[in-house]
């Protein structure tokens, strides 16, 4: 799975990390559904933290994203017009 977060670049996560990843998205799907900021930054943080994690993709490689996440100083409200019912990462 390749996942950009916008403004920094792309990371390749392997597939046995999907349900990880969507539990970490979950967290941060019910902060911005709660308009919590108090738990929407450690979510928001973790999930980048996460996807960091994985191998970074060099910029001269081009790949489609399966996920496109925000910049890493996103705000709470600009979270919330982008998150859908399913948060940031389908599945």
């Amino acid at each position: 799975m390749i996942v950009r977060i916008m403004g920094e670049g792309q990371y390749r996560l392997p597939d046995e990390k999907l349900d990880q990843l969507n539990v970490i998205d979950s967290d941060l799907e019910k902060a911005v559904s709660a308009g919590d900021d108090g738990a929407f930054g450690p979510a928001f943080a973790a999930l980048l933290e996460f996807v960091r994690s994985g191998e970074r993709v060099p910029d001269d490689e081009l790949h489609d994203s399966d996920a496109i996440l925000p910049p890493g100083d996103s705000t709470l409200a600009e979270m919330r017009e982008l998150i859908s019912g399913d948060g940031l990462i389908a599945g």
